[in-house]
């Protein structure tokens, strides 16, 4: 036998079953590719040949306490271009830069782009999108979109706040509810060929959005709308550097308004310094400008003085200071102290405001001259240790749990830190701070009867067809304080309007009552106040209650002298609409 036959006989069968091995293994993996991967690269065969493009949910409405729309949306276009099937690049090129308003070389570097979808321009208004469409560009698309729209402008604009370019929530409601207010976006599906261009006679898929649920709030746009013009006027009339007021309702924290003058223009949230009316303003934002980045200058427009700022209250803590001695036991009203116009602790001489002393005067008196010597007095009759666990019982140590990012902690002393002349100073405002929806929110628990409440907005989420989705539900607070003690601080607060230093919110056939502050911001060398005042109606069973800060007044600056009348004149157009009548005249 011939062996070089027989070696070619063995090279060809071992050949034959590599082959044979080869092919199986071949028929194998595309027996497993066509049946058990099919669904996969089905899949990517698909999304090579579709273009998906993005239809945008409508934002749910805000409605205030009425009914009234205060945060919309408007119907805006996205207009894009798809690369593969653009067959005319010159004319859409003049066409968008001429209806568009663009110049030429970023659009051309877009429309040039060997890209699957480039977008020109968003939010363009309806009318010119349909201009665009009008003009059937091949590879141009118009989508319509929605657009964030705020029918009232500036008004409670630092409690709404706004939305960014991708229509999520940046600051206030709009953030805090985001997840019942942004909806579910839809997408449009179109096959297109090898090349990218779409098939005429093929379907589109369409994957509608759903729209976003609606929020009511407790705010009432009205009652916003007295507060807002309240503040901007006496803003002006004392050049101050702000001015903010919140009103609410003290038996369950329902917030009526919330102003933050000067408020800003929620449809052009990203312009900085805006309605800078007060000299004092404009000089603080060219300064502003010299030295802070557009980011920080924003911010600081953003910014909710009412939740995000502290500052020493002054005399309107002295409610706190009275209500943890009379419910302690510490004094009664018919207690008499002595105020020679000032009071030594320790090495200090802490002065009153009047130089001369008020003389002998009962507790009552001494709440209605909002005499610094006789709450020195109460805070050290109560001592640290009482003190102290009043502070905390009433809701001080923490926050209060409003419906707002940001919301600022109370800042104070550490107990075992705390003494005799720290007592003095906090009895009376001063040497710590809190926020003014802290203040109000403490007052209206112990004048609504002790029971703690939670400041709040949101009242309940309903579809944009009126159907009840959630009522919103808040922590019921402790009682605080007896009510035999919330009895005595309305009648204190009431006398204090009726004949001491808050009579400038006095309101005929009304029962208001209330307290004035004049507190001296730090460093004291420069001598600059926020003046306030906190007043409640009627004062036998509160239904309303509103605080107002006046920051860096100039001239007059004393509290019951400029802040209590603005509340009074509040009152006296906000108590009528809110159904409240003036008690009949005796006789």
């Amino acid at each position: 036998m011939n062996p070089n036959l027989t070696k070619h006989r063995k090279n060809i069968a071992v050949l034959g079953l590599l082959i044979a091995v080869a092919m199986t293994g071949l028929l194998g993996r595309l027996g497993f590719l066509m049946l058990v991967r099919a669904d996969h690269y089905g899949e990517m065969a698909r999304d090579l040949h579709e273009r998906e493009r993005t239809i945008k949910a409508a934002r749910g409405r805000i409605l205030d306490a009425g009914g009234n729309v205060i945060a919309d949306n408007r119907t805006v276009c996205t207009i894009s271009v798809i690369y593969n099937q653009v067959t005319d690049r010159e004319e859409v090129i003049r066409s968008l830069c001429s209806i568009l308003e663009l110049s030429e070389e970023p659009v051309r570097k877009k429309v040039e782009k060997r890209s699957s979808r480039e977008i020109i321009k968003t939010n363009v208004d309806k009318e010119t999108g349909d201009k665009i469409r009008a003009l059937k560009l091949d590879g141009v698309k118009v989508d319509e979109d929605y657009k964030r729209y705020y029918p009232m402008g500036s008004l409670a604009s630092k409690v709404l706040g706004f939305t960014g370019g991708d229509n999520q929530g940046i600051i206030g409601l709009e953030v805090m509810y985001e997840k019942y207010l942004k909806g579910k976006n839809g997408v449009i599906l179109t096959l297109t060929d090898a090349r990218g261009v779409e098939l005429d006679k093929a379907a589109e898929d369409r994957i509608e959005p759903v729209a976003g649920n609606d929020l009511q709030i407790s705010l009432d746009v009205n009652i916003q709308l007295y507060a807002q013009q309240l503040a901007y006027q006496v803003m002006e009339q004392k050049n101050a550097k702000k001015v903010s007021v919140i009103v609410m309702d003290p038996r369950n924290g329902e917030l009526l308004a919330m102003v933050n003058a000067p408020e800003f223009d929620l449809n052009d949230p990203f312009t900085p310094d805006q309605n800078l009316k007060s000299q004092s303003l404009k000089e603080e934002a060219a300064a502003r400008s010299q030295t802070m980045g557009l980011q920080d200058r924003l911010n600081a427009m953003w910014r909710n003085t009412c939740i995000n700022d502290t500052y020493e209250p002054g005399s309107t803590f002295k409610i706190i200071t009275a209500a943890a001695g009379l419910e302690a036991g510490a004094v009664t009203l018919e207690d008499t102290f002595s105020c020679p116009g000032f009071r030594v602790v320790e090495d200090r001489r802490i002065r009153c405001h009047k130089a001369g002393g008020h003389g002998t005067e009962t507790f009552l008196q001494g709440a209605m001259n909002s005499c610094n010597p006789v709450f020195i007095d109460v805070g050290q009759r109560l001592g640290v240790e009482r003190y102290y666990k009043y502070f905390t019982q009433f809701g001080l140590k923490g926050k209060t749990g409003i419906d707002l990012p940001g919301e600022a902690a109370t800042i104070m002393h550490k107990k075992e830190k705390m003494g005799a002349v720290e007592l003095a100073t906090v009895s009376f405002g001063q040497s710590f701070q809190i926020t003014p929806i802290q203040l109000i929110t403490t007052a209206a628990s112990i004048v609504n009867g002790g029971r703690r409440v939670t400041p709040h907005f949101g009242v309940r989420v309903i579809r944009s067809d009126g159907g009840a989705v959630k009522e919103l539900s808040y922590p019921q607070g402790k009682q605080i304080l007896s009510s035999e003690t919330s009895a005595s601080m309305r009648y204190v607060l009431e006398q204090v309007v009726a004949e001491g230093s808050g009579k400038r919110a006095a309101l005929e056939g009304f029962r208001i009552g209330g307290k004035t502050a004049t507190s001296e911001k730090l460093p004291r060398s420069l001598k600059k106040y926020i003046s306030s005042f906190l007043g409640f109606a009627p004062a036998d069973d509160p239904r309303v209650m509103a605080l107002i800060t006046i920051d860096e007044p100039q001239g007059i600056y004393y509290g019951g002298t400029i802040a209590a009348p603005v509340i009074g004149e509040l009152f006296k157009n906000i108590l009528p609409y809110m159904g409240i009548r003036p008690e009949p005249k005796a006789g």
